[in-house]
């Protein structure tokens, strides 16, 4: 369904844990769904916009058929989106993140069960730790709303580290002090494919620039073993 899927990509996402796809959106596309930002009433926080999912603009771009033909590539025929995020990096907004992985899930109930936890309530939806193997059918979509250079704040990356499964804050360190890290500069309308598990960080901007990035993630299925179900987020 989308000609920029390439095999080659699919390959780097499976190889190194991440891909970069330019040119998935057009430059008006990414002016309209700004402008859908500005004017909305969404809460806010210095970092940007959580639980962006249920704001029309976002669940439209999320459910199009680009993104829906990348997220089917990699997790299957069934894969939907389950969250969305809008992180905001501006000379007014400039902050760093440290090297982690994405391990929290949002989820629709409480189950107590080995390998889930720790448990938080954020703006409450209630928030578990996923064991690796869940992890695994998850996969993020991140569109560049503006260019994101060497200069704004990239992300960077450990390639390959999606393989470790999840990692202690020592083990993290530990990767980090071997790996060479790769910056992930995205033109205005690409997108960066990324498995939760690879250890990434994102530091200060050095410019004027502004670097936003929607990060919507998919999942092969909404339930989960052992009967927990995701909720929209």
């Amino acid at each position: 369904m989308l000609e920029c899927v390439q095999e080659v990509w699919l390959e780097e996402i499976a190889k190194e844990g991440f891909a970069i796809l330019p040119e998935v959106f057009r430059n008006d596309e990414m002016a309209s769904l700004l402008e859908a930002f500005t004017e909305s009433s969404l809460s806010r926080t210095k970092a940007g916009i959580r639980h962006a999912l249920n704001f029309g603009p976002v669940d439209a771009i999320a459910h199009d058929a680009r993104l829906l033909a990348i997220a089917r590539r990699v997790l299957g025929e069934n894969a939907i989106p389950f969250s969305a995020t809008l992180f905001d990096k501006s000379p007014d907004a400039n902050w760093l993140v440290v090297w982690h992985q994405d391990v929290a899930l949002p989820l629709r109930h409480k189950k107590e069960l080995t390998g889930w936890g720790p448990w938080s309530v954020k703006q409450g939806v209630i928030y578990a730790h996923a064991p690796a193997k869940t992890l695994e059918g998850v996969l993020a979509l991140r569109i560049h709303i503006d260019d994101s250079t060497s200069e704004n704040g990239p992300l960077r990356v450990l390639p390959k580290t999606h393989k470790l499964g999840v990692l202690s804050g020592d083990s993290i360190e530990s990767a980090v002090a071997k790996a060479k890290p790769d910056d992930c500069p995205v033109p205005r309308g690409g997108v960066l494919a990324m498995r939760p598990l690879l250890v990434h960080s994102s530091s200060k901007s050095r410019d004027d620039h502004p670097r936003r990035v929607l990060h919507i993630e998919y999942a092969a299925s909404n339930f989960m073993p052992d009967g927990l179900e995701l909720a929209r987020a």
